[in-house]
């Protein structure tokens, strides 16, 4: 992954572009019917993003059945976003964030022969943001509207050399809203301080990302990036497992159940803001029982990942009991195994 990452910084140092990105297209009442309408890559293929884009990383992403993801943000000359200690960093109209789903031939060598699967945009604009989703076609040349979602079958080899067979869910403009809902109302995951509160490569150098923004004229108000919170990188082997877990339900997990969001109602908070024990899970019986719950009696039972109905709803694959719901159809096993030693260290 970090090769990757180097790759498309390294791309992004490339030289002017011949035409500005098309903000009066990102900014239009109707969604263009192309990804290459909004000028936002040199190529139509989506590979060399223009300079006005910035490339960046979460600190722990979502996992999205192993794929890739190349992210950038677009803020029209100009303007800046300004730093926010919790929650998404505050962007101004016309920003536009652009993620990439790929995959390798081979999860091993994840900079090699990357299929573009779609192409996910967050425009920011007067009335608030929106959401778009272009799939990428066979001979990724084009990216085309998709707004009624889509299955693609995927066939890659996995990190332990296994034949793993994804079946991709591109999302429906109704699934992007339910992910991406607080207090209903749609806004931006991932580019919050503390989840870009690391390093990148740009170039041939490495920057912490907040000092990148704020040095470069993308960002106000921030504070230096060892005054700013810091969510844990989940697979860091030398942080906590208790920082790495908690980091790992907050970007997998609390986009939806946080007190603002469309799991609001189970009272199951796993967002890095909650600090209640009792919010997060631990010896908290769920507010419905049934097929989800496995028979078992708490969404935490300290010191007991088996009778967690937390581990089970995020091991099985079964719709109506996964965990998430939306995003993935293989289980994570290394979160998993992530989330159970963090559940089997509690104290009972």
């Amino acid at each position: 992954m970090r090769r990757l990452v180097a790759l498309v910084a390294a791309v992004y140092c490339l030289g002017a572009a011949p035409t500005p990105v098309a903000l009066q297209v990102l900014l239009a009442d109707t969604p263009a019917p192309e990804l290459s309408d909004y000028r936002l890559f040199m190529d139509a293929a989506g590979r060399k993003p223009k300079p006005e884009l910035t490339p960046y990383s979460l600190n722990t992403p979502l996992f999205s059945d192993y794929a890739e993801k190349l992210r950038f943000a677009y803020l029209p000359a100009g303007t800046h976003a300004s730093y926010t200690k919790t929650g998404v960093l505050d962007f101004p109209i016309g920003a536009a964030l652009i993620k990439t789903f790929a995959y390798p031939a081979d999860l091993r060598r994840p900079d090699s022969k990357l299929r573009y699967v779609e192409t996910r945009l967050l425009i920011r604009k007067s009335e608030g943001w929106t959401a778009q989703t272009y799939v990428w076609n066979r001979d990724q040349t084009r990216a085309v509207l998709k707004r009624a979602g889509l299955r693609i079958p995927i066939q890659v080899t996995g990190q332990a050399g296994e034949r793993l067979l994804i079946d991709y869910a591109v999302p429906n403009a109704n699934q992007c809203k339910e992910c991406h809902a607080l207090n209903k109302v749609m806004t931006p995951i991932g580019p919050k301080a503390r989840n870009l509160n690391g390093d990148f490569a740009y170039g041939r150098h490495r920057e912490n990302q907040l000092a990148h923004w704020t040095r470069t004229g993308l960002l106000i108000g921030a504070p230096a990036a060892g005054d700013a919170p810091r969510a844990a990188v989940w697979n860091d082997q030398k942080a906590p497992v208790a920082d790495r877990a908690r980091a790992y339900l907050d970007g997998n997990c609390g986009h939806c159940h946080n007190p603002a969001g469309m799991a609001s109602n189970s009272g199951l908070f796993l967002n890095l803001e909650t600090e209640n024990p009792s919010q997060q899970g631990v010896g908290k019986r769920p507010v419905a029982a049934g097929r989800g719950s496995g028979d078992l009696s708490f969404d935490i039972a300290p010191g007991q990942p088996d009778a967690s109905i937390l581990l089970y709803r995020m091991a099985s694959r079964e719709p109506g009991v996964m965990m998430p719901e939306l995003g993935r159809s293989l289980t994570h096993k290394q979160g998993l195994e992530l989330i159970r030693q963090y559940l089997a260290a509690m104290p009972r």
